[in-house]
């Protein structure tokens, strides 16, 4: 099926010009590879650890591996490629060099189980698997067929012309209330809108460096820190999260980008440090030009405390896989505690009553999006794709928020009971509740995300047990480490003797979530 089109206006505002969906033009080149190719062959793009991999090296290596893909012949029409990479060099060389080919990037995590992987490189039917060395093993077994191992960086290259800006370039798994992951598939243009947007809303400069912590399987960790650094000709320096190896890297960058869980495990080994080393860490943070926060909404009282200790005011956004960056709080001017700001160069953002009309200033309703960034749609899943579009062409965002009278949004939380923020990840409860029901002891289940500091939500399995069985926490996080990704593990264990259904038998969570005497 076709997508609703995006609407041209434009709400956001920026002192630079704003970028409007008639900047990249559906038959022109990719903007994201032709920007890349402009900037200075020597300068740094990415670094970890002692490796370093200019803009000319990765672009050599990025056309090497498009050259091997094609093996000289025409490009690959949008087809995906799944590939399986540690964060880091060769993850952005690998998806550059199938972008560069003509590919759907189709980008998976080290993180998940073999049936996650099974059941995404199933659904996306690939033309190519590629892997590391660390991967490939995982990604065969998951596969049950021949995975390429992604080799060194030299070859002939390609010399077919880039891709247009309206083919297909990467394909991202995100959780819905469907249960198992979709892939969304983005354009050349969508993810060109994404980082152009975000370079004039944040002003990336090319003597940036950014400490980048995040995983590349989601859209803030793949496109708004690593391909919005390298849009804007910046460097990107890759670390292993470890809260006192981040403090101990922002003496020497210039923008760090995290989720609301990493602030708490930053302030958590601040409030632990002695004070020599507090100091050193205040001071190295006070130099940064920015820090940002999203996939989930920050606490107030983890802005404030992280201000005390750094001086520095977090910069909320607010996006999702499907439309891109959507909100932003302002660089230059007030950041709201609690709110995720206005609507960003080029996007449109409507809060929706219950009725279907324009909700009241101060009143909640559901967000609604028009954006250049849109997702082309569900890979597979034309019925999908239709139904997360209002009849205007908007896209239901399945977030509740409430708009004040200066326009600034703020987060009320999600639509649907069956997605958890949790850690930075959208996550699926059903998808957890049909791994967990395959478990001998439980007979029904029911699994919500309780408000926590740490996490933002904390997952919790609700169960029914069969009789004569007492299933532990400890035993069911065994069970579900097998089938799940760490982040999606249940956090707690709460154990009932019925589930609360209404009249038509349906499970309300809402009264799980309740507060309990």
């Amino acid at each position: 099926m076709t997508r609703p089109e995006a609407g041209a206006s434009v709400t956001g505002e920026s002192a630079d010009e704003a970028v409007t969906p008639k900047e990249f033009r559906a038959t022109a080149p990719s903007p994201l590879l032709v920007r890349l190719g402009a900037h200075p062959r020597e300068t740094i793009a990415l670094r970890a650890g002692d490796d370093r991999v200019s803009y000319g090296e990765l672009k050599a290596r990025a056309e090497a591996i498009a050259g091997a893909l094609t093996g000289g012949g025409r490009g690959l029409g949008g087809a995906p490629v799944v590939f399986l990479a540690e964060p880091g060099l060769t993850h952005l060389a690998t998806l550059l060099g199938i972008l560069r080919a003509g590919g759907l990037a189709v980008p998976l995590s080290p993180l998940h189980t073999r049936p996650e992987l099974e059941h995404q490189v199933q659904n996306a039917a690939p033309v190519a698997l590629l892997a590391t060395d660390g991967q490939h093993a995982a990604l065969e077994a998951a596969a049950g067929r021949s995975v390429t191992r992604i080799r060194a960086t030299d070859g002939p290259g390609t010399a077919l012309p880039l891709p247009a800006a309206d083919a297909p370039a990467i394909m991202l798994y995100t959780s819905g209330t469907t249960g198992r992951p979709k892939g969304v598939r983005l354009s050349h243009a969508a993810v060109a809108a994404t980082v152009a947007s975000l370079e004039t809303a944040w002003r990336w400069r090319r003597d940036d460096r950014l400490l980048h912590v995040l995983p590349l399987h989601h859209t803030h960790g793949l496109i708004v820190a690593a391909l919005g650094a390298l849009w804007a000709g910046a460097e990107a320096r890759f670390v292993t999260f470890d809260a006192g190896a981040v403090w101990d890297a922002l003496g020497d960058v210039t923008v760090f980008m995290a989720v609301p869980t990493i602030y708490a495990k930053l302030m958590d080994a601040f409030r632990a440090a002695p004070e020599d080393r507090r100091a050193r860490w205040s001071e190295a943070a006070a130099r940064l030009r920015l820090f940002t926060s999203g996939s989930a909404a920050l606490p107030a009282s983890s802005l404030e405390e992280f201000r005390a200790a750094t001086g520095q005011t977090i910069l909320e956004r607010y996006g999702m896989t499907e439309i891109g960056m959507a909100l932003s709080n302002p660089y230059d001017g007030p950041r709201v505690p609690g709110a995720v700001g206005v609507p960003l160069p080029g996007v449109t953002v409507d809060v929706v009553g219950d009725d279907g009309a324009p909700a009241a200033v101060g009143a909640p309703g559901e967000l609604r999006v028009r954006s250049p960034q849109m997702f082309l749609g569900y890979h597979g899943d034309d019925a999908a794709t239709a139904a997360s579009f209002d009849a205007e062409g908007r896209f239901r965002t399945g977030d509740t928020g409430v708009r004040d009278a200066a326009g600034i949004v703020r987060l009320l939380g999600r639509t649907s009971v069956d997605i958890i923020k949790s850690g930075g990840y959208k996550i699926s409860a059903l998808e957890i509740e049909a791994a967990l029901l395959d478990h001998a002891a439980v007979v029904e289940i029911a699994v919500v995300g309780e408000p926590d500091a740490t996490w933002g939500e904390r997952i919790v399995a609700c169960v029914v047990a069969r009789a004569g069985h007492a299933p532990t926490l400890e035993a069911l996080q065994a069970f579900a480490r097998e089938r799940l990704a760490p982040y999606k593990v249940p956090r707690a264990l709460r154990l009932l003797p019925a589930l609360p259904r209404n009249a038509m038998g349906k499970v309300q969570k809402k009264q799980l979530l309740e507060p309990r005497a």
